[in-house]
């Protein structure tokens, strides 16, 4: 059984920095990649960055780049999002994904794969 568990949202101010991290426990192994999703009220859940650990490879949509940055440690199945110059809209719950596999669009991930509960991130104007 993996476990992801994420920390570090909470309720910050426009154009603030918020750091989460996601931490995998439990029955780990090495991931191919890890990813943030975030799904905010009434809306699906959207891809936000990936990281894949064998060649450093990143991906970002397009709302976050240049403002979050994805970064971790494959040793230790663990990944961090440093969000900067936060905006309302980025307010939601942010997800982390592992997989296992190798998909060839670095923002799919399937519902098979290991997520996480979320962390409410929050951003008042």
């Amino acid at each position: 059984q993996v476990q992801l568990v994420e920390s570090g949202g909470g309720l910050v101010q426009a154009g603030g920095s918020l750091r989460l991290s996601c931490a995998a426990s439990g029955r780990t192994f090495r991931f191919y990649a890890m990813a943030w999703f975030r799904q905010a009220p009434g809306k699906e859940r959207e891809f936000v960055a990936a990281i894949r650990w064998r060649d450093g490879s990143t991906g970002y949509a397009d709302s976050v780049k240049g403002r979050f940055t994805i970064s971790g440690d494959n040793a230790k199945n663990t990944v961090y999002l440093q969000m900067n110059s936060l905006k309302p809209d980025d307010t939601a719950v942010y997800y982390c994904a592992a997989t296992k596999l190798y998909y060839s669009d670095i923002s799919y991930y399937s519902r098979d794969d290991y997520w996480g509960q979320g962390t409410q991130v929050t951003v008042s104007s």
